[in-house]
């Protein structure tokens, strides 16, 4: 059985790779200042209005990451070797982010085929982001790490609501293909999904009442 160093240790780390991810979203916004051919200060933030979309997008995506990672491992009361790794793999595709990131902005407003691609690439990426986190949920669940224990049937539910986000990206990189804007839209979306939560919550502990003789 793990000790509570050992998630103390984890979340310690995920929360400095979520913060240098989420730092670097930050690396695509600039202007190009006044100067011949630049036109307008109002002009560049139009144009810019993909780069502005995709910052927020990511940031409130790896934003409410962060709030989840948190509020899943405050329930558990195993670390194992396993969910170590696994959160690695998380990691791993959340600080790919600001890349698709910065490669879906530069390129949507672009358009034709390569805002399509751009926009299905950055869904790739999320859905490899949510994959991850899931199998975490879904290791933690199957080994009985959870401080409140789940009846199978509430299991599957916790699973389905956690998991939501694995189809729905899926279905959103394909409509990138169709429409880069909608797929972004989508995202978005997702992440406001996640907003509200989705793990299962911790037990209250009972306080004592003190009763007359």
């Amino acid at each position: 059985m793990a000790v509570t160093g050992d998630s103390a240790r984890l979340e310690a780390f995920s929360d400095g790779v979520l913060a240098v991810a989420i730092t670097l979203l930050a690396l695509n916004l600039s202007i190009d200042g006044p100067g011949p051919g630049h036109g307008s200060l109002a002009h560049q933030l139009a144009g810019r209005w993909p780069v502005v979309a995709a910052y927020f997008v990511s940031f409130f995506t790896i934003g409410i990451i962060w709030v989840n990672h948190h509020a899943l491992f405050k329930t558990l009361t195993q670390i194992d070797r396993t969910v170590l790794f696994l959160n690695l793999l998380l990691l791993l595709f959340v600080v790919v982010i600001p890349f698709a990131t910065s490669t879906m902005a530069t390129y949507l407003r672009a358009g034709g085929n390569d805002a399509h691609l751009a926009a299905a690439l950055y869904g790739f990426v999320l859905e490899g982001m949510s994959l991850s986190f899931g199998s975490i949920f879904v290791w933690s669940i199957r080994r009985g790490h959870f401080r409140q224990e789940l009846e199978p049937a509430e299991a599957r539910k916790a699973i389905l609501r956690f998991g939501f986000g694995n189809t729905v990206y899926l279905v959103a990189a394909g409509i990138a293909f169709l429409s880069a804007p909608l797929a972004l839209a989508l995202y978005g979306a997702i992440a406001a999904y996640y907003i509200f939560e989705q793990t299962p919550s911790a037990p209250e502990p009972v306080a004592e009442t003190e009763t007359d003789g």
